[in-house]
């Protein structure tokens, strides 16, 4: 079992930055692979990006990549998201979800436990 809480959410003008945390609680942190996901006022939530369980592998959708960068300590069983260059279409309650296995799904179905979110509001 692993427990998730989400940090570092907040206000930022359009073109800053934020770094999302995903703290998990349990021994098994390395056992899986981390997803960040998001959710915006009416829609439905949506893939953002994802690495495997020893941080070799990374997948991110089409609309974050080259700007939000996605990593992992498992020393300190927390996952991060480095998010740049945000703009306001990246307003949205942000969730880390972990996935029991290898690679780094896409699918929001393929992860088991997810924290509570956190928001983040990009203002222009």
């Amino acid at each position: 079992q692993v427990q998730l809480v989400e940090s570092g959410g907040g206000l930022v003008q359009a073109g800053g930055s934020l770094r999302l945390s995903c703290a998990a609680t349990g021994r098994t942190f390395s056992s899986y692979g981390i997803g960040w996901f998001r959710q915006a006022p009416g829609k439905e939530r949506e893939f953002v990006a994802a690495i495997s369980k020893s941080g070799g592998r990374t997948s991110y959708a089409d609309s974050v990549e080259g700007r939000f960068t996605i990593s992992r300590d498992n020393a300190k069983n927390t996952a991060y998201l480095q998010m740049n260059s945000l703009k306001p279409e990246d307003t949205a309650v942000y969730y880390c979800a972990a996935h029991y296995g290898l690679g780094s799904p896409t699918s929001r179905y393929d992860y088991s436990h997810w924290g509570q979110g956190t928001q983040v509001t990009v203002s222009s």
